[in-house]
């Protein structure tokens, strides 16, 4: 029996979260309008049925982005969901850069009982036909830039921050969609 040695060239089985992390480099392409919304759900179906990594390749090749298994992304510091729900609460460290996205699902990130990291934390926030919400504790400094098309990028925030308190920067890209920061318990 005669067993050739794996060459490094060998074409892989994709995992579910490649597959997932590839939709979500497509949602944040037609986001930044690299693609239009027709290729992107071009590209989502075959991306949904992909079986091999050079399927999941050749759809990300031309949008001068490594895929996110080749960027080293750190898997523990993003939310993203694909036709669902992700949330991320209760008591955690929250990363001075943090990612979060949606296609056609709803992504919720509640900060009133997190650690933030830094006194500047930036969520990019991306929502395609899909929606992201942000809780935050009453006090902080939220600023929210970027853009919205045929959706909405919102603070349901009142009154006056503290100086002293840190700043949360929510840099959006929504299409079909919505990014909302608000207070937690029906407080916004």
């Amino acid at each position: 029996m005669n067993i050739e040695p794996r060459s490094s060239s060998v074409d892989r089985r994709v995992s579910d979260k490649e597959r997932d992390q590839a939709l979500a480099i497509l949602a944040e392409a037609a986001g930044d309008g690299r693609i239009t919304l027709e290729e992107h759900a071009e590209r989502v179906a075959a991306a949904a049925s992909a079986r091999m990594r050079s399927e999941l390749d050749a759809l990300l090749r031309d949008l001068n982005e490594a895929p996110a298994w080749a960027a080293g992304l750190s898997p523990g510091a993003d939310l993203r969901v694909v036709l669902g729900n992700e949330s991320r609460k209760g008591r955690w460290i929250v990363p001075p850069v943090l990612r979060a996205g949606a296609v056609l699902g709803d992504c919720h990130i509640e900060l009133q009982d997190a650690l933030l990291s830094s006194e500047h934390t930036v969520i990019e926030a991306t929502a395609i036909l899909g929606s992201v919400t942000i809780f935050v504790p009453a006090g902080v400094n939220v600023v929210i830039s970027g853009s919205a098309v045929l959706g909405s990028k919102s603070s349901r925030l009142e009154g006056t921050p503290s100086p002293t308190a840190p700043l949360i920067e929510v840099r959006c890209k929504v299409v079909l969609g919505s990014v909302t920061v608000r207070l937690p318990d029906n407080k916004g």
